[in-house]
């Protein structure tokens, strides 16, 4: 009676000794990873749009997926089809377990903010900082679009930041890339506030 382990082993080998029809563009593992990529699970779903007595709010808590969103629209936080025209858009974003050092210090929150801007394409009109004792960092940067503006706890490793703008030339995926560099977050989360929505402004 023949082994079982051995006649198996032989279809498996025979198997993968039979090379694959020259109509076959794609190895069985090419496709698998293939078929990975379309799944659902690849894709990343947009932010949920909240209403709630007449504001709209649109919270994030996972950063990838959230910047996923935000880099499909290169004029500013992209507006879906139910969503109401407004003025502007409010990005605030919580950064916890940031790297304490690079919140202490006027010169590097300041630099980091300023770059943000750049990095947007923001037009920079003005900006002030201050640097508190025994800790913590609070300024703006005054922008022709709005204001980005932050404020430091070095002592619990946290920043608080608002990110307004308005126009459709801000490029604000670039501004959260670079303070996501330099801040350095363990945990990161965000809210949009639209601002001036259109049927608010026009009553």
């Amino acid at each position: 009676m023949a082994n079982p382990f051995i006649l198996a082993s032989s279809i498996v080998l025979g198997a993968i000794a039979v090379p694959a029809p020259t109509e076959v563009k794609l190895s069985w593992i090419k496709k698998l990873f293939r078929l990975r990529d379309r799944s659902p699970m690849a894709v990343s779903a947009p932010p949920r749009i909240e209403n709630e007595a007449g504001w709209t709010l649109i919270p994030a808590a996972d950063p990838e997926a959230f910047s996923d969103w935000l880099g499909k629209d290169e004029e500013g936080l992209p507006f879906r089809p139910d969503e109401s025209p407004s003025l502007g858009s409010h990005l605030l974003i919580e950064m916890y377990g940031c790297q304490g050092k690079n919140l202490e210090a006027e010169a590097f929150v300041a630099k980091a903010m300023r770059d943000a801007a750049d990095a947007s394409k923001a037009t920079v009109v003005e900006q002030s900082f201050h640097e508190f004792k025994p800790y913590g960092v609070s300024g703006a940067v005054i922008i022709q679009e709005s204001h980005y503006t932050i404020h430091t706890w070095p002592e619990h490793r946290y920043a608080a930041i608002d990110l307004f703008y308005c126009g459709g030339t801000v490029l604000v995926h670039k501004a959260v890339d670079v303070l996501r560099d330099r801040f350095q977050p363990e945990r990161i989360k965000f809210l949009v506030v639209r601002r001036g929505l259109q049927h608010d402004v026009d009553r």
